[in-house]
């Protein structure tokens, strides 16, 4: 139970720096509270977290011959396509997360995963 604790507040501070430094990807479009803001934060975290828990390593797992071509690189790519997976049910579930394209979706996808890797690194790792 820690351990997904301490994982979907990696994502959510990962999510929150994201949104802090691309213009292209947003949280909200109106004056919503800041106690609104964290937990449309947390469940898009949540959400987040389902689709990289789920969907990616099925995508891993079909395109590993792109992955061995491209010597890893396609690791981006398919980040990319989990963030822009993401937005796509933030919306369903009317949470107010947007990633506006596929290159603001590379650029949010690396800046996630180097914060989510820094942040997993200093929290603790417990089951």
């Amino acid at each position: 139970m820690t351990n997904f604790v301490v994982k979907t507040l990696a994502n959510a501070a990962a999510l929150a720096v994201a949104i802090w430094l691309v213009a292209g990807i947003t949280l909200d479009e109106g004056g919503d509270s800041t106690g609104n803001r964290v937990l449309t934060l947390v469940l898009v975290a949540l959400v987040f977290g389902l689709v990289n828990f789920i969907v990616k390593p099925v995508v891993k797992l079909l395109s590993l011959p792109l992955f061995i071509l491209t010597l890893g690189l396609f690791t981006l790519v398919v980040n990319a396509l989990m963030l822009l997976l993401t937005s796509w049910l933030a919306k369903q579930f009317d949470l107010s997360f947007h990633v506006e394209g596929f290159w603001t979706a590379i650029t949010g996808g690396l800046i996630i995963s180097v914060v989510s890797w820094a942040v997993n690194l200093a929290l603790p790792d417990k089951s």
